[in-house]
């Protein structure tokens, strides 16, 4: 009884209706063809196509969309059609790339902040602990009065 175990994936039945699709093969495929429709490449190939159609379509005797271009149109119309989902979906996906390098650079911005803190917390108490060290001459000058005080209570032996 396969079909009762949980640790075993269920067997496929029948035919499969939708096609399998790789989502980010398709999502990389997008964004190469919007980064080309949006490139002076594609302007100067369409433009291209365009005049050269036209030009065909009007000066040669082998018209086969004759003037107000109707086939033209629909081809446009059908890239158009295409070329719009097509470039919200490699806006989408940059979008959430976008949105993932800003947690990681928030993240990393917290973690500075955190070390900076520490680092200043840090350098605090060390010039608080500076501060109540004793200076070379802070020692000198309470050694000479030492000496001095010395000077003054001891009498002075004569070599005689």
């Amino acid at each position: 009884m396969a079909a009762d175990r949980l640790d075993l994936p269920r067997e496929t039945r029948g035919v499969r209706l939708r096609p399998h699709y790789d989502p980010e093969a398709f999502g990389r495929l997008s964004e190469r063809i919007a980064r080309f429709l949006g490139t002076a490449r594609f302007l100067v190939y369409m433009t291209a196509f365009i005049t050269v159609w036209i030009a065909w379509n009007t000066l040669t005797p082998w018209r086969f969309d004759p003037y107000p271009f109707i086939f033209l149109t629909l081809m446009l119309s059908l890239q158009a059609s295409y070329a719009a989902p097509l470039i919200l979906l490699a806006q989408n996906r940059q979008a959430d790339r976008d949105r993932v390098q800003a947690e990681e650079d928030r993240l990393t911005a917290a973690r500075n902040q955190a070390e900076i803190e520490y680092l200043t917390r840090e350098i605090a108490s060390i010039r608080m602990a500076l501060a109540e060290l004793a200076t070379r001459d802070y020692l000198r000058s309470e050694l000479q009065h030492l000496v001095e005080e010395l000077r003054d209570r001891v009498p002075e032996r004569r070599s005689g």
